[in-house]
């Protein structure tokens, strides 16, 4: 399902890339992100009070430049960033590629896509979460009322696959949890395909098997999209 890296990118109209990567990458590695990184990102990786979640800003940063300058044809260096009013990250200046990154535990994963919005979202599934009193804060009445008819073992990967699917579509549409997650549906039963539903546009949700015990899903405007699944491999 996931692909090695291709020696060329070509992202035609009505294909979507997705991306994974491990965050533990080697020192080596890591310097050479790090390299690439512009100025506010470094002194944002410098605040992190934590090693490890500073060596996973950059690695993640450092991955989404590296692959987003190989779509472009330009250098990892080169790439500019603007940012929407909810902080969703875009290119700056003028371009048809539209891209959103996401991760969690040891993963991270990216898409991109020409033309049309697009959302992704990864979450490391906790077993042990309490799941109930965040669904009834946050989700619809339906997506609850499903949730409490699973057996108690199968509601931590439910849950979970209800909340990267909602989130997929509002970082595709840029509004951030400034739009409520109550205020459209997602499926999230096991076995049951992606779906979104009572929203005005259309949209394709895809759910995405990052690794065991996670979570992923991806959201794009429009529909017929093809997926490309591809992964960088540790070093």
């Amino acid at each position: 399902m996931w692909s090695p890296a291709p020696p060329s990118l070509s992202l035609l109209s009505g294909e979507v890339h997705v991306w994974r990567t491990r965050l533990e990458q080697s020192a080596e590695m890591q310097e050479s992100y790090l390299r690439t990184l512009a100025e506010d990102e470094r002194v944002r990786a410098n605040r992190f009070h934590f090693d490890q979640h500073r060596r996973h800003f950059v690695v993640a940063r450092g991955f989404l430049r590296s692959l987003l300058a190989r779509y472009l044809d330009t250098t990892p260096e080169a790439v500019r960033f603007a940012y929407g009013p909810y902080g969703k990250p875009i290119l700056d200046g003028e371009s048809s590629l539209r891209f959103n990154a996401s991760h969690s535990g040891d993963w991270a994963v990216y898409a991109f896509v020409q033309d049309h919005e697009v959302g992704i979202d990864v979450e490391h599934i906790k077993k042990d979460f309490e799941t109930e009193g965040i669904a009834e804060r946050f989700f619809s009445a339906g997506e609850v009322e499903t949730l409490n008819t699973l057996a108690a073992e199968e509601r931590p990967a439910a849950f979970f696959r209800c909340w990267t699917r909602k989130e997929a579509y509002i970082k595709a549409i840029g509004s951030g949890l400034s739009h409520p997650l109550d205020s459209f549906d997602v499926t999230l039963a096991p076995g049951e395909p992606a779906a979104i539903s009572r929203v005005e546009e259309l949209w394709s949700l895809f759910d995405l098997d990052v690794a065991p015990d996670y979570a992923g899903a991806l959201a794009v405007a429009s529909s017929g999209h093809r997926l490309h699944q591809f992964e960088l491999r540790s070093v």
